[in-house]
């Protein structure tokens, strides 16, 4: 047993780093507290945490070793997110300003134009899966810090701490970017803000381009 807290206390070292790390995921839950609110970032936290499930459900499987090692099913993975980011980007650059107000945000509040929480989810979901990063990065350290012989159930039980870590962690910056202090200086600024965050998605998909397979 005392083994097994060893692995999963190796496994948050390594992944505390990540989850601070800045990404794609990062820029979308910051985004929509700024655009949607609090309710919309929380959900979208969610969707990022379910996708971490996805990435670590097929590399216990043995479904990301197979991706690794294959160029055709990394690229087709890459191109989806790469075409994903670009087209989130653009949307972001050709948005308008956001209004913040009280008024807006009870508005919102009673339903109107409310984004919808599978979208708010999905949008979560999509930015962690659609990126072929994590195909790497959960391949080396499951191989590296847990052992071939430690059971299917204990790794899933390893996935599900990383995966609340990490929506508690966006969960924090959804409450700390709608308090009204932080909601009162975003509105002040927020087309500019659409901008930078529709260049920072752009950004990414370009990078993300330009990874290879190692």
């Amino acid at each position: 047993m005392s083994s097994y807290f060893l692995e999963l206390a190796s496994l948050m070292a390594i992944f505390s780093f990540a989850i601070v790390s800045p990404g794609a995921d990062l820029a979308m839950v910051m985004r929509q507290s700024i655009v949607h609110g609090r309710r919309a970032a929380i959900i979208t936290s969610f969707g990022v945490g379910t996708s971490l499930m996805f990435h670590v459900t097929y590399t216990i499987l043995g479904l990301g070793l197979i991706i690794s090692q294959s160029i055709y099913l990394f690229n087709i993975v890459k191109w989806c997110g790469v075409a994903y980011l670009i087209y989130i980007g653009i949307k972001a650059l050709r948005a308008g300003k956001t209004d913040m107000s009280v008024e807006a945000v009870k508005g919102n509040e009673d339903g109107k134009g409310e984004q919808s929480a599978l979208r708010a989810f999905g949008l979560g979901f999509l930015a962690n899966a659609l990126n072929p990063k994590p195909v790497f990065f959960f391949l080396s350290i499951f191989s590296t810090v847990v052992s071939a012989h430690t059971p299917i159930a204990i790794k899933f039980g390893y996935g599900l701490v990383m995966a609340s870590c990490l929506v508690a962690w966006f969960v924090g910056v959804s409450l700390f970017m709608t308090t009204p202090r932080m909601r009162a200086a975003f509105s002040r600024m927020s087309q500019w803000i659409d901008r930078a965050s529709g260049l920072v998605f752009i950004a990414l998909g370009i990078k993300l381009a330009t990874e290879k397979a190692h």
